[in-house]
């Protein structure tokens, strides 16, 4: 309805004037918000949600993604590390390749204050989602500014699921309000590690039914509070025999990972709307000796033994030495979403332009199927809302 029209109607009779407004209602589209959601209680003036993007959410993603350049598309399947300490990095990056996403790591949170992220999303054609990795104990970006969260172990043994669940949401919120979108937490690995090990406390438990249980709890918190989990690291880190940023790492045979590793996987459908992050990790009878994140075999078991139909990402790709010792960035990030990945993370966020020349050679040439870069490029824009 047009503003003409609006004006004229109010005019004529108060009456057409409530009958306009019950149209307006009508016609709000399913899932949109009513109203912005609230800062957490006792948070500045200055934390507020970032603004909503004025462009309509196209009908289908389909659309969206055919409507866009083949370098744009492959652009969404990225998420570049930026500069935590100031706006300026990731705007550049943004507003130069338009990549799906970005990550913000380290201790600095001046990104994270004052609304900084709207300027990120202002230069985004299509909106950008924003990770940070938010766990609880050694693994949390928000605490400085939100207050400390317990780490998984010290939550399993100290607080129920509901809790858990409650925390999540709380966390969620807080995240959101800063313009946060994506999690990548909660940890679903299965360990009894020592505490300060490469897993430890990181994970719920070495009991698989427990860490299914607080895991979804705490995805479902966050997922109700507007945030997208991301389940990590699959298929399982919690026995591997090392420290995959130091090196490649092996994991049990896959018929242990199945009984032990892989439980929280199960019924995967169940934790909502999350994605989930494959690990640079080894097993020996599935991936031979190549890294998850690099193996057609790990996103196949995924997709076809699990029934995952969401975002799938790389752990990082070039600050891990279980990948970076072994390929040069772009080279890793090609092979990762040959192999399946839907998105390819890295935390250093230089070479992006390069990434881009070679992904899209590869695209032109058929090194990386024109199918696979549309089906990634729909669940990216999907998991984002940035369609319908």
């Amino acid at each position: 309805m047009t503003k003409a029209k609006v004006t004229t109607l109010l005019l004529v009779t108060l009456v057409a004037g409530s009958i306009l407004a019950a149209t307006l209602r009508d016609d709000t589209e399913p899932g949109n918000p009513i109203a912005a959601p609230q800062a957490p209680s006792g948070a500045p003036a200055s934390r507020q949600p970032l603004p909503p993007k004025a462009a309509p959410v196209p009908a289908t993603c389909d659309g969206l993604v055919s409507s866009l350049t083949l370098r744009d598309r492959l652009a969404q399947l990225l998420v570049v590390g930026v500069d935590p300490s100031s706006a300026k990095d990731a705007v550049n990056i943004v507003r130069a390749h338009q990549v799906g996403g970005v990550f913000l790591g380290g201790n600095d949170t001046e990104l994270l204050q004052d609304n900084a992220l709207a300027q990120v999303q202002q230069v985004a054609r299509i909106p950008v989602s924003v990770a940070i990795d938010e766990e609880g104990g050694r693994v949390q970006r928000i605490d400085e500014l939100d207050g400390s969260v317990p780490s998984a172990r010290v939550l399993a043994r100290t607080m129920s699921v509901e809790q858990v669940r409650e925390l999540g949401r709380t966390r969620g919120r807080a995240m959101n309000v800063r313009g946060v979108t994506v999690d990548y937490g909660p940890d679903t690995d299965v360990s009894d590690q020592p505490d300060r090990s490469v897993i430890g406390d990181r994970s719920f438990s070495n009991d698989p039914e427990v860490v299914r249980n607080y895991a979804m709890a705490f995805a479902a918190g966050l997922e109700e509070s507007g945030v997208q989990p991301v389940l990590k690291h699959f298929p399982g880190h919690g026995h591997a025999d090392g420290d995959s940023h130091k090196g490649l790492v092996k994991t049990p045979p896959l018929a242990d990972l199945r009984k032990l590793d892989l439980v929280p996987y199960q019924r995967i459908t169940e934790y909502g709307r999350a994605g989930v992050m494959v690990g640079h990790i080894q097993v020996p009878d599935l991936t031979g000796d190549a890294p998850a994140s690099l193996s057609p075999a790990a996103y196949q078991l995924l997709r076809k033994d699990y029934a995952f139909t969401g975002p799938i990402i790389t752990d990082d790709l070039g600050a891990m030495k279980a990948v970076s010792d072994r390929y040069e960035l772009p080279d890793a990030v090609l092979i990762a979403l040959q192999a399946g990945a839907d998105q390819a993370l890295w935390s250093s966020g230089d070479r992006v332009n390069e990434v881009l020349d070679k992904l899209e050679n590869a695209a032109t040439t058929g090194k990386l199927p024109d199918t696979q870069v549309r089906e990634s490029a729909t669940r990216v824009l999907s998991a984002k809302k940035a369609c319908g």
